[in-house]
């Protein structure tokens, strides 16, 4: 393998600036001059030792995957071509098994899935021809998985060297109705600027918590936990990252980042109306190894009162509501009375706008403030909340579009009530 790997680290839309920004803290001075955001993530110019740092320290990443080859294409014949070029003895031996992925953009090609096989019959035909053997396919956990890209005329092959995706931190096995991937929520932190510190974020809080995804990867930033460090990756079974040499350095980079664990210097919060998400938010933590670092509660957001923090910390609301793409508005806002007094369900309609006046009530007491930082998909939320955001950041929650909103809280309202309006 050469020293210089061209690397491209996929993550969601519009996350790719704080992508790059991550990349060029945690990655040697001399590398970071090579770090560009791209089109759905970012190009690395980097070494094997560069992959597994990644893999291992990267919060926002989805995958790092090393370029192979590129080259022009036509049809399923040259992609066969390209494919036979690179000597995979490099990579795997018989024994080992792989999985071919596609992604296209603009391909003339009629067939992905025939373009795959094609990546398939060129790697396994190669080892036959040298090894008298061929590697078998695994659809699910394969030792090497393969990444065919295909454009209008040019085709790459990349090597994923993650294997599962980067937002399987290892942890989360008790999960919600709709749960939000690692990966996004260390993106609306990233967003928000919030460190784990005094001076970069404060307290963090999380009142609609769900299975614990925000409080317990705030937990992990706070604590300066490396996300990786509790689940494996595909490299560790391909044979760049085999020798005894690369074996003694992903060794010790694990134990470096098992060494720099600290306990958070701010206090974390998280609730949930759900008393039963609570306690899958408490498991998950616990597998994390942060549950001691995190005050759970149940309780209603549009009831619960402000925590209160140390004198001078500011505090930060870091949160996903419910929304009706997702899951349904529970508690306080989900409920209105009929003539008779009965109570029934509703759409949950005045649940955001309930909860801008909790907040104006509750949290804007701290003389050193809060600020809150909400996900929807609503392009209208701050209109609903009579409230004005300070910033809006475009973010993807699968295939939702969403916007990141901050709000300062302040008395009183920050917007001038439009005609027909209730007070705040």
């Amino acid at each position: 393998m050469p020293n210089k790997l061209s690397l491209f680290v996929s993550c969601p839309g519009g996350v790719e600036p704080l992508l790059e920004d991550e990349l060029k803290r945690f990655l040697p001075p001399g590398v970071r001059s090579k770090v560009e955001a791209l089109r759905g993530g970012c190009g690395v110019l980097g070494t094997a030792e560069d992959v597994m740092r990644i893999n291992l320290e990267s919060r926002l990443a989805q995958r790092v995957l090393v370029e192979i080859i590129e080259g022009p294409y036509r049809h399923e014949d040259d992609l066969y071509a390209l494919a036979r070029r690179v000597d995979w003895r490099d990579w795997i031996t018989p024994r080992h098994t792989l999985r071919i992925d596609t992604t296209a953009q603009r391909s003339p090609l009629k067939s992905l899935n025939f373009a795959a096989l094609r990546i398939k019959d060129a790697i396994c035909d190669q080892i036959r021809e040298h090894t008298g053997e061929r590697p078998s396919v695994d659809t699910q956990r394969p030792d090497l998985p393969v990444v065919l890209h295909v454009g209008p005329e040019r085709a790459a092959l990349y090597v994923d060297t993650s294997g599962e995706p980067l937002f399987k931190r290892g942890w989360r096995i008790d999960k919600g109705d709709a749960p939000l991937k690692e990966t996004l929520a260390a993106a609306m932190l990233a967003a928000a600027g919030w460190r784990g510190t005094n001076e970069q974020g404060g307290a963090l809080h999380d009142p609609c918590c769900g299975s614990g995804t925000i409080p317990i990867e705030a937990a992990l930033i706070a604590c300066d936990a490396a996300p990786g460090l509790q689940r494996r990756f595909a490299f560790e079974h391909q044979l760049p990252f085999a020798t005894p040499a690369m074996k003694a350095t992903w060794g010790e980079m694990a134990q470096a980042a098992r060494a720099r664990i600290h306990p958070p210097a701010v206090p974390i919060y998280a609730s949930d109306v759900a008393f039963r998400m609570v306690d899958f938010a408490r498991r998950n933590a616990e597998r994390a190894g942060v549950a001691q670092y995190i005050q759970f509660n149940g309780g209603d957001a549009l009831e619960r009162p402000a925590p209160q923090l140390p004198e001078g910390m500011p505090g930060s609301i870091v949160m996903n509501p419910p929304y009706g793409e997702r899951i349904e508005v529970r508690g306080k806002a989900a409920m209105t009375r009929d003539a008779g007094g009965s109570e029934e369900r509703d759409a949950g309609d005045d649940f955001f706008p309930r909860l801008a006046a909790h907040w104006k009530r509750q949290y804007t007491g701290n003389p050193a403030g809060w600020t809150a930082w909400m996900l929807s998909p609503d392009m209208k939320l701050p209109g609903r909340m009579r409230l004005k955001e300070s910033r809006r950041v475009p973010m993807w929650n699968g295939p939702i579009e969403c916007r990141l909103f901050r709000f300062d809280l302040v008395k009183g309202s920050a917007r001038k009530p439009a005609e027909g309006d209730a007070p705040a």
